[in-house]
């Protein structure tokens, strides 16, 4: 019954985070680019599955337990979501999770691995929204700043209230246990809010910085590239009405 629990849950934040991503989609994004169902999906494919490999290369953290472990899978999901749109990113978010358990599995009773979709999402999505509200490199600047700020406090509030508890009861650890994991590493962490506060905090800022760094420095450069084949299927789609 607990794990039909947690399923459920992990299918309503998806459909809940689909549905506020159309809605903003809808609403804010000024440049949709009118592009064939082929061409999204395997766009999306494509960077889900370059994401779902990074994700198998985690790096450890000393400031923080063994399971929370830094990777750059969000750098391809936010390149997919700044070219194809929020919805775009939710989706490969998701395949991105299920490429890597494809190769890997879960060590975390798949807590873990909701965890990384729904955090990421709270970054991709903000910065996503901001960005093509208003296209620019500026716009995509403080998209990303926005996005680590949203990261780094929804990230710290669900593994207080939701993840760690989880955590604990999927592997039947008591929750000190889980806590003095973290104090063995740092004396001052007694407690999950201490934890919280000196374990996930650092991790998601750490991450939203690094990831928003290599974002912008990779985007507009691999920008030109998508974009040049925009023109190219636009062209023949203009031939063909001609014709």
């Amino acid at each position: 019954m607990e794990n039909l629990k947690f399923i459920l849950v992990c299918l309503a934040v998806f459909a809940g985070l689909v549905l506020v991503a159309m809605l903003f989609d809808r609403l804010l994004v000024k440049d949709r680019k009118k592009i064939s169902d082929t061409h999204y999906i395997t766009y999306t494919a494509i960077f889900a599955t370059m994401a779902g490999v990074l994700m198998l290369l985690e790096i450890p953290l000393f400031f923080a337990p063994s399971f929370y472990k830094i990777d750059l899978s969000e750098l391809p999901v936010l390149i997919c979501t700044f070219y194809l749109g929020p919805v775009a990113g939710v989706i490969c978010e998701l395949l991105k999770v299920c490429v890597k358990l494809l190769l890997k599995g879960t060590t975390t009773a798949f807590v873990g691995d909701f965890a990384n979709f729904a955090v990421g999402c709270s970054f991709i999505l903000p910065a996503s929204i901001i960005y093509h509200a208003n296209p620019s490199r500026r716009s995509a600047l403080v998209g990303l700043c926005i996005g680590t700020l949203c990261m780094t406090v929804f990230g710290s509030a669900f593994n207080a209230i939701y993840l760690l508890p989880k955590f604990a009861q999927m592997f039947g650890m008591p929750m000190e246990a889980i806590v003095g994991m973290g104090t063995k590493i740092n004396p001052r962490i007694t407690s999950v809010s201490t934890l919280v506060l000196f374990a996930v905090v650092p991790f998601n800022l750490l991450k939203g910085i690094v990831v928003s760094f290599l974002t912008m420095l990779l985007y507009k450069r691999i920008s030109p590239i998508l974009h040049k084949g925009d023109d190219r299927r636009k062209a023949r789609r203009t031939e063909a009405g001609q014709a």
